[in-house]
């Protein structure tokens, strides 16, 4: 993405949408992220005044991917376990479902629902090729497709635009989105992350996550980093089946350009994904049934 763009360059690319303002819980956590010397207990007060978020937070720790032998029962549990960073990165996710309205919520239940499949996969993988930010992946899993949200409410004909974008052998899946409406969900995505503040580096990630090929290509310290929240990112996406559910296609095109590299990079080999899915499915994901 472009550094910086003129305020009409913006309003050009978002096509109207209204990038919703970053919810107040967020402000207040980074704020408290950002001292010396993180208070838990703070963290875990600001958490429990969202019922919603309390829920996800626990509902989170408990889950099978942590394997821990005790159930934890308290949001000052479950920071001390996570740490401030993993938390902060788990809000910023949910956050941009509090920010729609209920019925879009309900008219969209398999996408949340699918959305939270994909970080704990993608962050289960990264922990299983060793990489440093776990939390981080978890946090792209949730958060890359913010941009959705948003184009269903800007334009009514998008669920048709990207079940289009699914069925075609593009270079891209956004170049049907572009070519129909002018803009994407991804470059969408990346102005809500950039907008709440999220790590420049995760901003940029949501903004490429269509663009791996090309991400693929570089080198350098900073693209490899890159390559790894993709690489993770793109495995959760097709074990879950995300071309299935949202693009209604039988076919994943954008993981049969992507596979090679990926599994290059990750060191992993189709039997591991095999292998990975059915434990997944063991933990109650939805995996596609390819796997």
């Amino acid at each position: 993405m472009p550094a910086e763009l003129t305020d009409e360059q913006i309003h050009n690319v978002l096509q109207g949408i209204r990038i919703p303002p970053q919810p107040q819980i967020m402000v207040d956590l980074q704020m408290e992220q950002a001292m010396p010397d993180p208070d838990i207990e703070q963290i875990a007060k600001l958490i429990r005044q969202d019922v919603s978020l309390s829920g996800m937070m626990l509902k989170f720790v408990n889950s099978p991917f942590l394997q821990h032998s005790n159930q934890i029962s308290s949001i000052e549990q479950a920071v001390a376990l996570l740490g401030p960073t993993t938390v902060i990165n788990i809000i910023n996710g949910l956050s941009i479902k509090g920010e729609m309205s209920d019925q879009a919520i309900r008219a969209m239940t398999r996408f949340w629902d699918t959305a939270t499949d994909i970080a704990q996969v993608s962050a289960h993988v990264a922990r299983a090729i060793g990489a440093k930010n776990p939390d981080e992946s978890y946090a792209i899993g949730l958060f890359h497709n913010a941009g959705i949200p948003l184009m269903m409410e800007r334009f009514p004909d998008y669920d048709d635009v990207m079940m289009e974008s699914y069925a075609r052998d593009e270079p891209r899946l956004i170049d049907v989105e572009n070519r129909m409406l002018n803009t994407n969900h991804a470059v969408v995505g990346y102005y809500v992350a950039k907008s709440w503040n999220l790590p420049r580096h995760l901003c940029e990630v949501i903004a490429e996550h269509h663009n791996v090929q090309q991400v693929f290509a570089q080198t350098g310290t900073r693209a490899q980093e890159r390559k790894t929240l993709l690489a993770t990112l793109k495995i959760a996406e097709h074990i879950c089946g995300n071309f299935s559910i949202l693009g209604q296609q039988e076919e994943d095109y954008e993981w049969q350009r992507l596979e090679q590299d990926v599994l290059i990079h990750t060191g992993l080999t189709q039997y591991d994904l095999e292998e990975m899915a059915q434990n997944f499915r063991d933990m109650g994901i939805t995996v596609h049934g390819g796997y």
